[in-house]
């Protein structure tokens, strides 16, 4: 049952991050048979469904989380083979198991289920069928954290849960791991196992935050990647290069992990995407990408040298207007931070179909800034938007805030003197290290200070959201229509 090592098909490193994208596929397709027989079944049984494919999902998540950030971290990936070599046979053998249930015509649908649950939950000594993949899931949730160095790794719940996976296999009567293939982790060892960087980046916080608001976006594609592409382990990152976010576009079919490189502290982008069962990659540093808009789509493009012309990297659609705009101005704060950068283009500070219904100076944690409210086109979302107001980082996005429907409140905007007004329920997304929204929030509400330069840029500030609040007609309805706006 060890199929992930007794292949000789070269590395076992490959072949057994490899069998991450597989069993993750596995997992998808598992769950959307469950989703099917779900259907088919009385409400009675629904809750213990909905339990088991939410797990198995997740555990397609996190085994393509594992093997994208495994690129980055490549040279630590021999610590988790070992455990990796422990999980991956079990887990397969689960899908597979539940896959042989479910697709038995000989039984009704009502049979296949309650057979299924009762007879995996015996083979396992009695632990429920949906708790045997969070005990899979807490697993790789560890592996991940051993793997990327996370202060909150605990080497004895590790080894505490692969005894019980071991035990596992053992009822299941999947022999043990026939042999090492990665060295084991010590307890003497874990204080530079999980050595860290005490000062997060602020990268790292943008796609932790909650969304205020969920915006959904139209016209929705699946998400294209042109590369070019190598296989796992063909590409030269760095040791100790740090991970600032990882989003999955379709489902996980492609994704994007954002790291600084350790040689240079400067941004890249590394994108997998799946072809013949298989994953590959492709990387490029911010500095060598441009961003745009189309539709409900972020496109980043390259530049091609034999055919000197810029070509598409990446087309990434997403589901809510909201994440587009931390994506794009992560991006372009990244990009514009970045002392590999030669210049940018004006256009890639201007997100594309929104319309600007403000601008005024603003003096903000003791910086000048520009505040901008824009009006998405396409959702009618409106966000305020703060960016660098002169110098060489002009432009450059300092935060943003999604204006929800708190603003509908009267006591959500409140003017406190002939420059100063007060937001209250505004949550900001901060794109720059030396920023502090804490030194605007120093009053007893909490409340969020702007300190306009001028007086008439709070008169007319205010006035934008009371006009907001009449219900212009759509910004849609004029561009449909070829009317001015």
């Amino acid at each position: 049952m060890d199929a992930y090592t007794n292949n000789s098909n070269g590395p076992i490193e490959v072949h057994l991050l490899q069998g991450c994208c597989r069993e993750a596929e596995r997992a998808d397709l598992v769950a959307a048979g469950l989703e099917q027989l779900r259907t088919a079944l009385e409400e009675v049984y629904h809750g213990h469904l909905v339990a088991l494919t939410e797990e198995i999902r997740g555990s397609s998540r996190l085994l393509r989380d594992l093997a994208d950030r495994s690129q980055v971290h490549i040279a630590r990936v021999p610590i988790v083979l070992n455990y990796l070599n422990v999980v991956l046979p079990c887990l397969c053998r689960s899908l597979r198991d539940i896959t042989t249930h479910y697709e038995d015509k000989t039984l009704s649908r009502e049979m296949r289920w309650r057979k299924m649950y009762h007879k995996m939950t015996e083979e396992a000594g009695g632990v429920p069928l949906p708790q045997r993949f969070v005990l899979y899931n807490h697993f790789l949730s560890l592996l991940k954290q051993l793997l990327t160095r996370s202060p909150s790794f605990d080497l004895n719940t590790l080894e505490t849960l692969r005894t019980r996976l071991l035990t596992l296999r053992e009822q299941r009567g999947i022999p043990p791991p026939p042999l090492q293939v990665g060295p084991l982790v010590r307890q003497d060892l874990m204080s530079l196992t999980v050595a860290q960087d005490p000062n997060s980046h602020w990268a790292e916080q943008i796609f932790s935050l909650p969304l205020p608001s969920r915006t959904a976006l139209k016209h929705l594609k699946p998400c294209k990647s042109y590369g070019p592409f190598y296989p796992w382990g063909h590409l030269n990152i760095p040791a100790e290069s740090k991970i600032l976010f990882r989003r999955p576009f379709d489902n996980d079919k492609i994704s994007i992990v954002v790291f600084l490189n350790s040689t240079d502290q400067c941004p890249y982008l590394l994108m997998r995407t799946i072809q013949g069962g298989s994953p590959w990659f492709s990387l490029l540093g911010a500095h060598e990408l441009c961003i745009g808009r189309e539709g409900s789509a972020l496109q980043l493009k390259r530049w091609s040298r034999s055919e000197q012309c810029s070509k598409l990297w990446a087309a990434l659609y997403f589901l809510t207007w909201e994440e587009m705009v931390l994506f794009y101005c992560t991006f372009v704060a990244l990009k514009a931070r970045n002392m590999l950068t030669v210049q940018i283009h004006p256009n890639e500070f201007k997100l594309q179909r929104e319309k600007r219904l403000f601008q005024a100076q603003i003096i903000d944690d003791g910086f000048k800034h520009s505040l901008i409210v824009y009006e998405d086109l396409q959702t009618r979302g409106i966000r305020l938007h703060a960016a660098v107001w002169d110098g060489e980082l002009r432009q450059c996005p300092v935060w943003t805030a999604f204006v929800t429907h708190q603003s509908q409140s009267s006591t959500w905007l409140s003017r406190r003197s002939r420059h100063r007004v007060w937001l209250k329920d505004v949550q900001l997304y901060v794109f720059c290290k030396t920023y502090r929204q804490e030194n605007m929030r120093q009053n007893k509400s909490g409340a969020f200070e702007i300190y306009f330069v001028s007086e008439e840029g709070a008169n007319r500030f205010r006035e934008v959201f009371a006009m907001a609040a009449n219900s212009p007609p759509s910004s849609e309805a004029y561009e449909a229509a070829g009317l001015p706006q």
